[in-house]
């Protein structure tokens, strides 16, 4: 007797209502009948049955929907022959393959009817692979046993040999590495493969490499993703392997992925089904990362890959535009007139179909079309820019739109000279033109020499040229900061790409051509970013160390002055803090340590360390962790220094832990002194949030001629700031008398300002009383002035190069007007006691006085700044943002103090003068004792401003000669911040409340308001009344 087996492959789906929710089944069905029956009856049976009624293991029924139904394989079995075939597409699972060696598509004839699964689908996995022999060349005998082994595998297809490729190594033959390609229709456990490569690498004596591609499933976009979107990839495997990792590759480019900026990896997605999985998600992607995203599971020899291609919506990552020429000149042309500016708009070349078009001022003008180069399109167009003049700037953008709609703009500012304005003359600098150009503007050139990339730009402070900055790099430099940047996405973020990356900086630092401040300023990014990416990138291991602390050294070695100070201060505290979690970040295992020119690097792993490095000795106690420790030389004078009156040491020392979990630490840290002339020794560290030293958790412990021992409470960079004396332990009570006086003399300024224009008309009645309120008013404006410009530069550590340079200028300025206009009041009171008959009239004096008080501080400013400008000499100090004193007449100080003991020694002697005046002169005829009064006054006010406004400038002259361990300095510097903190107090109280005329004035008004109020109150009480009766 015989019958049929048939297997079904059934695909139901059942719909929950309740939750609408949808779940998908997929089942097997067998159907034993007599050999009569078709397999096609089944199959329409099963295609006219819409819904079944389906019980669980707990009795609830379901409804199910068959959706789809398919015969898989078919058994003939007579009596105890039995016959098997799979269906079309479908071949035998492993199981029948391996137990019984049913494989392939042939005919079974073992009774297998009742193992599930029969037959599996058809999939197609490729094996590719390298066999590397230890000795001998590959011949086709091998070829036979790599085939015969490969044929071990369920739904073997086809083996290709794509070497071999013969090594010579020396001139002499080596090894051989033959390539090879396999296919299989079915999936198999990697412990499977895993066997035939160990048989492999035994029987040929050889290392084997094997990749396969159709193990694993890979879940992608199915289309292009938006520029700046962040898509997700996925990639799962049943099984559990030992590691994973992703790769992309674009054209002739591959890199392995790890976190970073960009990059974000996630193995924590298993499942059940899938035993290995790993997620990679890419934040705000750009065009750099489209290509082919490959992710692979290792298992022993063995790794199982999956591919999806990454498509993103282009948009120019970088757009330069170019104007010619540079400036547009509107000087000579009529306010309705226009010039042409011509504008080269250049992006890389891409694969994108952009819409691209221009606008002026916001307003759309008109499309562009690109002429196309090798590596490059380019647009051109014309700007007709208005030559009406404009306070708002006049620019021109460029924008691209992608296929998702997505648009990015760029805008280049066009700056231009109308008639009448300040500009900087044409000028060429270095084979550079420099085009006439308005004050306030900056001109960029973007060519540079050959083998540099970059740009330099040149600011007008018109009409007087700044220094060009020039940040033309090598191109070698600027391909290592594109890889650097690369290394911070997670782009090619691996211990090789890092090594390279530090031998190239290496390499460039010893370069002869590579004293240059663009270059410099480059090998500092490269450091800084390197620094970000080693806090995401665990991959900096200590083979790295030798080339980084070489560059870093070399570094150290060249000329940094083609900068401002504030630039030198952020370039020094980015390498140090970059230096510092480098150190920090790079695991140490077996290496003692790095000695180079300016740098010394060491470490400690047993509890008890004591490091000597560039002779500071470094000791701790610790329970576990490896101590570093670095010294650096060359770079103390670089960094900001806020402490007054201090030198720095040459020295600075970092110390950082690594795998340290200690609650508390203290080190301490014995510097040698290498300052002849000091004696007070300050235990400061870096702070990075301030970018500047402080002493906080540091202390001196002992301290002589030759060293200073350090203890501190926690890890980072230290050193040892050195003073003239002891720094004051009083500078913080100074700073607050500062800072309140000032306030002080503020708030009293503006109210002596404000009483001076209520009782103005009726105290300057006479010339000489006129003269004397214009001199005060004068006086008390500038001196406002003065010291809101001292309150302004209070912290000099946060102002800019630039405002602390105008906040010099400024107090110069007004300090000096001041006395001017105290020089004016003295003169004119001697002048109007001697020459009785002859009195002075009010337009002369105001003449004169406009000419002492307005223009000689102008001028005298003007020429002083002048004069250190063009000599190359420091005009202002940028740690005080005040005037410069070398020495007795050595230094810009003395263009305040000169002119400040000049008009001092006038005014003591006009004094003089008036006394002697007064005393000698009989009693004044009845109509002059108007006048008497007054200059009593006068006599008042400048026996009390004399002392205040000149001799307190003289006592800070005298501190300056002062040494600070002298005992007077102490007294000297209190009276001084006193006296010259609270002269606004002192003008409010001389001029205002200690002047008859002005009290008595001011205290009318208050009657009369006050009695103004009171009649309005008695006529609104009068009205009243007068209702009632």
């Amino acid at each position: 007797m015989g019958c049929r087996v048939f297997i079904f492959l059934i695909g139901a789906v059942y719909v929950s209502y309740q939750v609408l929710a949808t779940d998908i089944y997929v089942a097997e069905l067998m159907v034993e009948s007599n050999v009569t029956l078709d397999a096609q009856t089944i199959l329409s049976i099963l295609n006219s049955t819409t819904n079944l009624q389906v019980s669980d293991t707990l009795g609830a029924t379901y409804t199910v929907t068959l959706l789809q139904n398919e015969l898989v394989a078919e058994c003939l079995i007579i009596g105890v022959e039995t016959t098997c075939n799979c269906s079309t597409g479908y071949t035998w699972s492993n199981d029948v393959c391996y137990n019984y060696s049913c494989c392939n598509d042939s005919t079974c004839i073992a009774n297998v009817s009742y193992i599930t699964p029969l037959c599996v689908p058809k999939v197609n996995v490729l094996i590719s692979g390298s066999v590397m022999l230890s000795s001998g060349i590959w011949d086709a005998t091998k070829t036979v046993q790599l085939q015969n082994a490969l044929q071990g595998l369920n739904g073997f297809q086809y083996l290709n040999i794509t070497g071999p490729l013969i090594l010579f190594i020396s001139s002499r033959l080596s090894n051989s590495i033959a390539d090879f390609e396999a296919a299989v229709s079915v999936k198999f456990a990697t412990s499977r493969l895993q066997g035939i490569v160990t048989t492999l690498e035994t029987s040929l004596t050889a290392v084997v490499w094997v990749n396969t591609l159709g193990m694993v499933t890979i879940i992608s976009p199915n289309s292009s993703v938006c520029y700046m979107s962040s898509p997700v990839l996925q990639c799962t495997f049943e099984e559990t392997t030992d590691s994973a990792g992703w790769n992309m590759s674009r054209l002739y480019q591959r890199f392995e992925l790890n976190s970073g900026s960009v990059v974000e990896l996630d193995y924590n997605c298993a499942t059940p089904d899938y035993n290995s999985c790993m997620a990679l998600t890419l934040q705000k992607v750009t065009g750099a990362w489209a290509g082919i995203y490959e992710c692979g599971f290792t298992t022993g020899s063995v790794r199982h890959t999956a591919r999806a291609q990454l498509s993103v919506a282009l948009l120019p990552d970088v757009i330069t535009i170019v104007t010619n020429p540079l400036t547009g000149d509107c000087s000579n042309m009529p306010a309705t007139g226009s010039i042409d500016i011509d504008v080269t708009t250049t992006i890389p070349n891409s694969t994108e179909s952009y819409e691209v078009w221009w606008s002026y001022r916001g307003v759309v003008q008109s499309p562009l079309y690109n002429t196309s180069f090798p590596d490059s399109l380019v647009y051109s167009f014309t700007a007709q820019l208005s030559c009406q003049t404009s306070l708002e700037s006049q620019y021109v953008n460029v924008t691209f739109k992608n296929m998702k709609g997505q648009q990015r703009s760029a805008q280049v500012d066009i700056p231009v000279i109308y008639v009448g304005s300040i500009f900087c003359d044409e000028n060429v600098t270095d084979g550079d033109p420099w085009p006439k150009t308005p004050a306030g503007a900056t001109v960029i050139i973007r060519t540079c020499a050959d083998g540099r990339v970059g740009y330099r730009s040149r600011t007008c402070i018109g009409p007087a040229w700044q220094p060009v900055f020039d940040y033309c790099i090598n191109q070698q430099l600027n391909t290592l900061l594109n890889e650097a940047d690369n290394f911070l996405m997670g782009l090619g973020a691996t211990q090789e790409m890092a090594m390279d990356i530090f031998e190239g900086l290496y390499n460039d630092s010893i370069s002869p051509f590579s004293d240059n401040i663009a270059d410099i300023t480059a090998s500092i990014n490269i450091l800084n970013v390197m620094a970000s990416a080693s806090n995401n990138v665990a991959v900096f291991q200590e083979d790295i160390l030798p080339n980084f602390i070489d560059a870093a050294s070399n570094l150290l070695n060249k000329t940094w002055d083609a900068v401002n100070t504030s630039t030198l201060y952020i370039m020094s505290s980015e390498y140090l803090q970059s230096l510092e979690s480098l150190v920090k970040n790079i695991k140490v295992n077996n290496s003692q340590g790095v000695n180079s020119t300016n740098l010394e690097l060491k470490f400690c792993s047993s509890s008890e360390c004591d490091v000597s490095v560039f002779d500071v000795e470094v000791n701790m106690t610790k329970t576990n962790g490896i101590l570093k420790t670095v010294a650096v030389k060359n770079l103390m004078n670089k960094l900001r220094n806020s402490y007054s009156n201090t030198e720095p040491i040459s020295l600075l020392l970092s110390a950082t832990l690594q795998d340290n979990n200690d609650s508390s630490l203290e080190i301490r840290l014995d510097f040698p002194n290498d300052q002849l002339n000091v004696t007070k020794p300050v235990c400061v560290f870096w702070n990075t949030t301030r970018k500047d030293w402080s002493d906080v958790g540091c202390n001196v412990n002992t301290s002589d001629e030759n060293y200073t021992l350090c203890e501190c409470k926690h890890l980072t960079s230290f050193s040892v700031l050195m003073s003239k004396g002891e720094v004051p332990a009083f500078s913080k009570v100074l700073d607050i008398i500062t800072n309140v006086g000032l306030g002080v003399s503020v708030c009293c300024l503006l109210i002596f300002l404000t009483i001076e224009s209520l009782v103005w008309s009726a105290v300057v009645k006479t010339n000489l009383s006129h003269f004397r309120h214009t001199a005060m008013v004068n006086i008390a404006t500038f001196l406002l002035l003065a010291d809101v410009s001292f309150l302004a530069s209070t912290s000099p550590d946060v102002l800019s190069e630039t405002w602390c340079l105008v906040l010099t200028v400024c107090k110069h300025l007004f300090y000096l007007a001041m006395f001017c206009w105290m020089l004016c009041l003295s003169v004119m009171l001697v002048h109007q006691l001697i020459f009785v008959f002859s009195p002075l009239r009010k337009r002369v004096f105001m003449f004169f006085s406009s000419i002492v008080g307005y223009v000689c501080p102008i001028l005298i400013v003007g020429c002083s700044y002048m004069y250190y400008k063009y000599t190359n000499s420091p005009y202002y100090d940028k740690k005080t943002c005040w005037l410069i004193f070398q020495r007795l007449l050595v230094g810009s100080m003395h263009a305040f103090l000169l002119p400040m003991g000049t008009i001092t020694l006038t005014n003591i002697f006009c004094m003089i003068v008036v006394i002697v005046t007064l005393v000698k002169s009989s009693v004044p005829d009845v109509s002059k004792a108007d006048d008497k009064d007054t200059a009593k006054g006068i006599l008042k006010v400048v026996l009390i401003l004399t002392p205040v406004f000149g001799v307190t400038w003289i006592i800070g002259f005298f501190q300056l000669m002062l040494d600070q361990g002298s005992p007077m300095y102490t007294a000297v510097n209190f009276c001084f911040t006193i006296l010259n903190s609270f002269q606004g107090f002192f003008i409010l109280v001389t001029g205002c409340f200690a002047e008859q005329k002005v009290r008595q004035e001011l205290f009318n008004i208050i009657m009369a308001k006050t009695k103004g109020k009171s009649d309005s109150m008695k006529n609104l009480t009068s009205t009243t009344c007068t209702k009632d009766k």
